[in-house]
Parts: structure tokens; C-alpha cells; sequence
């Protein structure tokens, strides 16, 4: 069979006006404890691509964003490895890298889903920056742990060769390298973006961008400068979400929503929710920092900014979330 190809044809009316942000974290790319082998990203990007292709063939306009803590981590230990023959790149070049990976990993899988599917699309990936202030108290206080652990002696060596801040963690007897986590304050490949939509090119192509977060990016003397920093996705992906004026913003997770009491033995899960209940339960500390903090923080900034829906929902009940009948739903 031969790939159903769109016709770019700038000027015509959209299929239908709904605009869908799908921001892919968690076992959608790579299980959890998985070692990391490029088929095994394929067998369950294919299964992710499968569901998103159901997803298209209902009409929405589909950006994706992604994760890649994993795909980071192994690059920085690859790096680490061959030092002594190859210079090891700073963090945010390996950033652009993964970028570049997974990106090619969503075009292979989805291409060949919508083909299957017959859905009449392409898939774009971009290398997308994302805007931080030198001036964010991040840089004073980098808590965001990356890579592996290092013993007390090898953390004294890191620090002293590469300025790295280290810190213990006592819980697992180590000590990892830890690096900023500025805000995103904007992403600069977005209005290039607006431009493709305002064409119309949203009912025929799907576009991936700023993975990872984007690449953390300054501005100093004129010109952007990259920084070794880590942007939290779901934060990037309602930045994104923002600029690109999207109806419902969608984070797929590992777990099918949020939940109260989640570390207990009787968590609650929590369907549909109003937003001044959900704020409620943010304020309070329902929702942990390291996990589904920011995730809920993400979907509260883009409903206050102009969004319509927010959902939270693991990659199986995605179809079913969107239509009401799965996940966390949030609407304003």
C-alpha cells in the first residue's frame, strides 16, 4: 500500500478547528527499568504511534512533545565512557541530541501508523530552544539530579575537574550531579510554528517539538547560548501548548490520572475535576514534586492562559480520556 500523502495546499479550510497538544512522558517512549535498547524503543513507540494515529483519523490539528530523562542519562554516560578518545559534549548539546533521536524515533513509528491507518499526514520533527533567564534563581541552587551515581571519592573528582555541583543522596547511597531547573519563558522555534499553522499545514502535518523541554538557551552579548540546565517538560509542553493556542493540552503518563492520597494504600483517583478544585488540591500538597507536581502545575498554566481542556491519562486511555470517558479531565 502506498502512503496517503497530503496535499499542502495553504489556503484551505481545516478539517475541524480542535488543535491537540499530546506531551508524551513515562512508558510511552520507554518502560520503566527497560535497559534502553533502540528495538525495544521501537516496540513501544509503535504501540504509542498506534494509539496516536486513532487519535489523528478524528480530525485534530496534533502537536507532540516528549521526555527524555533516559535517552539524557545514557548519552551523558556514554560520553563519560569515552572521554579519553572523544571530548564529551556539555549537557545541552547532548539535549539536542536526544532530540534529534527521538524525533526520528515518533517520525519512523507514526509515519507508519498513519500509514497503516490511512490518515494523510507527515510528520515533522523540529530542534526547538527554549528561552531561560540567566537571572532565574535556578542557577544559584541547581536541584534537578542527572545522570548516574558516583561514589564520595569520584564526586570529589567531578566536582573538582568540572565545577560540577554534586550531592548526596542518602536514601540510595550515592551521590548524583545535580543542575539547574530554570522556567521557560519561551520557545523560539514557536512562531515559525504559528506561521505553519496559520497556513493551514496543521490538518496535514504533525509536529514534534521541543523534546525534552528544549534545549535551555540565554541570551548574552546578541546571540543565544546554550546552558547545562534541565527544562521540565510538562512546564515546556503548556509553554508550547500556549503559543501555539491549542484547545486541549493532553500528558500522558505512566498511571491513568492523578490521584489523592497517592502513596497511600487507597489512592483516589480523580476523573472530571473543576479547576478551583484542583488548585485546591495543588496548594494543599496532594501532588508530589518529582512526579505529578509539575504535570498538574502545567495543566493549571494553560488552562489560566487561554486553554480549554486539560487531561492526564496513561497512553492506552488516551482515545477514551479525550472523549470524556477516562483520565483526569479538567476543562475552563
Amino acid at each position: 500500500m502506498t502512503n496517503p500523502r497530503p496535499r499542502l495546499e495553504p489556503g484551505r479550510a481545516p478539517a475541524q478547528s480542535t488543535r491537540l497538544l499530546v506531551a508524551l512522558g513515562g512508558n510511552a517512549i520507554q518502560p520503566a527499568h527497560d535497559p534502553g535498547t533502540w528495538a525495544e524503543a521501537m516496540r513501544q513507540m509503535r504501540q504509542t504511534a498506534n494509539v496516536l494515529a486513532r487519535v489523528a483519523r478524528r480530525g485534530p490539528e496534533l502537536i507532540v512533545t516528549h521526555g527524555n530523562g533516559p535517552q539524557v542519562g545514557d548519552l551523558m554516560r556514554e560520553a563519560e565512557l569515552g572521554a579519553s578518545e572523544v571530548p564529551a559534549p556539555p549537557m545541552h548539546v547532548l539535549g539536542a541530541e536526544t532530540q534529534g533521536q527521538i524525533g526520528y524515533l515518533i517520525a519512523q513509528e507514526l509515519s507508519a501508523a498513519f500509514q497503516h491507518a490511512r490518515v494523510p499526514r507527515w510528520v515533522i520533527p523540529i530542534i526547538s530552544r527554549t528561552e531561560v533567564s540567566v537571572r532565574d534563581p535556578a542557577f544559584r541552587s541547581p536541584t534537578k539530579p542527572v545522570g548516574r551515581f558516583y561514589s564520595a571519592r569520584e564526586a570529589r573528582e567531578l566536582r573538582r575537574q568540572h565545577g560540577w555541583t554534586m550531592r548526596e543522596d542518602l536514601g540510595r547511597g550515592g551521590w548524583r550531579r545535580v543542575v539547574p531547573s530554570p522556567r521557560p519563558l519561551r520557545w523560539l522555534e514557536g512562531d515559525a510554528v504559528r506561521a505553519m499553522f496559520a497556513a493551514d499545514l496543521g490538518t496535514q502535518c504533525v509536529f514534534v517539538v521541543s523534546g525534552g523541554g528544549g534545549i535551555p538557551v540565554v541570551r548574552r552579548q546578541g546571540h543565544w547560548e546554550g546552558v547545562d540546565a534541565v527544562i521540565d517538560k510538562d512546564r515546556a509542553a503548556a509553554l508550547v501548548a500556549h503559543t501555539l493556542d491549542v484547545d486541549t493540552l493532553a500528558i500522558v503518563t505512566d498511571v491513568p490520572g492523578a490521584a489523592l492520597d497517592y502513596q497511600s494504600d487507597h489512592p483516589r483517583w480523580l476523573g472530571r475535576v473543576a479547576l478551583d478544585e484542583l488548585i485546591r488540591y495543588w496548594k494543599r500538597g496532594e501532588f508530589a514534586e518529582g512526579s505529578m507536581g509539575p504535570k498538574v502545575e502545567a495543566g493549571i498554566r494553560f488552562l489560566r492562559n487561554g486553554g480549554r481542556t486539560f487531561l492526564i491519562s496513561d497512553i492506552r486511555s488516551l482515545p477514551r480520556a479525550l472523549a470524556g470517558r477516562a483520565g483526569t479531565r479538567v476543562e475552563h
